[in-house]
């Protein structure tokens, strides 16, 4: 039952409360599965060999250069 005035909801207030609710849980799930993807990669890093995630490695002979500022050899 839908009734008017300054009383109670109108259809617009129950649609645009069922929205915020349904968004709300969305970006909680969304949260969660975030928080899981980063602890997996957590432990995925922590058992990733240091080799293969070092940074400051040399770049391959050949391969393409990504430094910005390249120095002519």
């Amino acid at each position: 039952m839908v009734t008017g005035g300054k009383t109670g909801k109108t259809g617009k207030a129950d649609a645009r409360a069922a929205r915020k609710a349904r968004l709300a849980a969305a970006l909680r799930e969304n949260l969660k599965r975030r928080k899981q993807q980063a602890r997996q990669r957590a432990v995925a890093d922590k058992n990733a060999p240091a080799e293969s995630s070092s940074q400051n490695a040399e770049a391959a002979p050949g391969g393409p250069e990504f430094r910005r500022n390249r120095r002519e050899e």
